[in-house]
């Protein structure tokens, strides 16, 4: 019998370029077999008992650094993997939408951004969250600061909770690929009790039996959440 159910699962995808270097191959094909990887684990979620949100940290407010011809083809496929994904995520009931500062991108990666999110506003059976051009820190600043504005003198946590750009369940389960055990300024308020799990694991060889395996980890360990059980 278990003893933890999880609403809210949230993946730092690590390793497509690693994967690529493994193989001889350039980065940009690491990252577009990750893309793929993605459909597996969404239409996992969405299949599972009592998973409600899936949220996948795609591209930070760090990952601008990187070589520019690379954020560019990321940015590429972006707008490549939402309009082909958008069948995937009618015909399973998945609710899409994406958490991060998007008004850095191109209008037309927005326009596409903001398309999904209203062709799929009805979904029921999974919300997948995409984190692009999402910081941690700069999530909490912008709700403080939202909250600033609106007149608030004091702020309690629930407050800050509410104004955050994920007002859905915290997180109950984090995972990471790749064999890296750091969480890279990814949900930094919505994981204070949350469960984690590394695998060394690259991004582009996980697979939902590996998910799987893992739910079924989360499951049987004990949270205490500061108590005592």
């Amino acid at each position: 019998m278990s003893k933890n159910s999880i609403k809210h699962l949230a993946i730092i995808m690590d390793g497509n370029g690693r994967w690529a270097k493994e193989r001889g191959l350039n980065r940009t094909k690491g990252h577009e077999a990750g893309a793929e990887i993605i459909r597996d684990i969404t239409t996992y979620c969405a299949a599972h008992k009592s998973i409600e949100t899936a949220t996948f940290y795609a591209f930070s407010t760090e990952n601008w650094k990187r070589p520019k011809l690379e954020v560019e083809f990321l940015m590429k496929l972006l707008d490549r993997y939402l309009q082909k994904e958008l069948e995937t995520y009618q015909s399973h009931n998945i609710r899409f939408q994406a958490i991060g500062d998007i008004e850095a991108f191109s209008k037309s990666l927005q326009d596409r951004i903001k398309k999904t999110e209203e062709l799929t506003k009805n979904n029921t059976s999974l919300t997948q969250l995409l984190a692009l051009n999402y910081g941690g820190r700069a999530e909490i600043t912008s709700a403080v600061n939202g909250l600033i504005a609106e007149g608030k003198t004091s702020v309690t946590e629930e407050d800050i909770s509410a104004a955050l750009q994920t007002p859905y369940s915290d997180i109950d389960l984090l995972i990471r690929t790749s064999g890296e055990e750091r969480i890279s300024n990814f949900l930094l308020w919505q994981i204070s009790y949350s469960e984690l799990y590394f695998t060394p694991t690259l991004w582009p060889d996980f697979s939902s039996k590996e998910l799987k395996e893992i739910i079924e980890n989360f499951e049987q360990r004990t949270r205490r959440f500061g108590g005592v059980k």
